[in-house]
């Protein structure tokens, strides 16, 4: 399994930063929705920085357990929690556990996966009877610059060159809009679902995370040949440019509950 934004990166501290500070609150305020509580154990999928594990363990307490896993566990493993197991793991060819978690929780994940409908079936094959599943994936194209709604959303060349690399790569740009029906082909219940987008501005935590995607596969990029040195120069200057506007992807969270039956 390869994933394009490699934890072992320069800029995945800033990824990491602000994927956290744009989309925590969100995915805590389902986490609590779903009753997430002293006890509980959970699983996060893919946890990259840590910071919903370490809320998960904080909410769960000492009695509860959290496995965070990840290709790459370098961030996981600087999270002092006793009630926290940190986990190599690849979901393509690694076993996941069955019936074991009250909780398990993917985010930006299986989008990124070929085999993703399989690895969402084993994972809710890790709930316990009665547990929830919480899944979010990006939607990056519902939601696209217009300069003809708004001039200031002219969108940067370079991005769309990204977005193009990762689709061929095999990344379904479009997978949170298909959650909440995967969810059910899956056989959870109560399924529901939710879309949240932002209107990220120059100098923002927005434009710092499209900054630190883009830095990150620079090279690749320029080696493409779709995007000159110049061009891909002014593309990160126009990220700091007062009037610049550019609507985020759609996060869209879904979640569902496994049958007691």
């Amino acid at each position: 399994m390869t994933y394009a934004f490699d934890n072992a990166a320069a800029q995945t501290p800033a990824r990491f930063s602000a994927l956290a500070r744009i989309f925590d609150p969100g995915t805590v305020r389902h986490l609590g929705a779903l009753g997430v509580e002293e006890g509980w154990h959970c699983l996060e999928v893919g946890g990259g920085g840590g910071s919903i594990a370490a809320w998960l363990c904080d909410r769960v307490g000492p009695a509860g357990r959290v496995v965070a896993t990840d290709l790459d566990t370098r961030f996981l493993e600087e999270i002092e929690r006793r009630n926290l197991e940190v986990l190599r793991h690849n979901l393509l060819t690694d076993p996941v556990p069955c019936g074991t978690f009250d909780l398990v929780h993917v985010r930006l994940v299986l989008m990124h996966l070929p085999e993703r409908e399989n690895v969402l079936g084993r994972l809710v094959g890790a709930l316990k009877p009665g547990g929830w599943l919480l899944a979010e994936e990006f939607d990056s194209l519902w939601a696209r610059s217009d300069a003809a709604a708004t001039p200031a959303e002219t969108p940067p060349r370079s991005f769309r060159v990204l977005l193009d690399m990762l689709s061929e790569q095999g990344v379904d740009l479009r997978y949170g809009r298909a959650l909440s029906q995967r969810l059910r082909a899956h056989g959870l219940r109560d399924v529901m679902a939710e879309g949240r987008t932002f209107m990220w501005s120059g100098r923002s935590t927005g434009t710092d995370l499209m900054r630190a995607n883009l830095e990150q596969l620079h090279k690749t990029m320029i080696e493409s040949r779709r995007i000159t040195q110049a061009e891909f120069e002014r593309d990160l200057a126009r990220l700091d440019d007062d009037d610049f506007l550019a609507p985020s992807p759609v996060m869209w969270a879904a979640w569902g509950r496994r049958g007691t039956v």
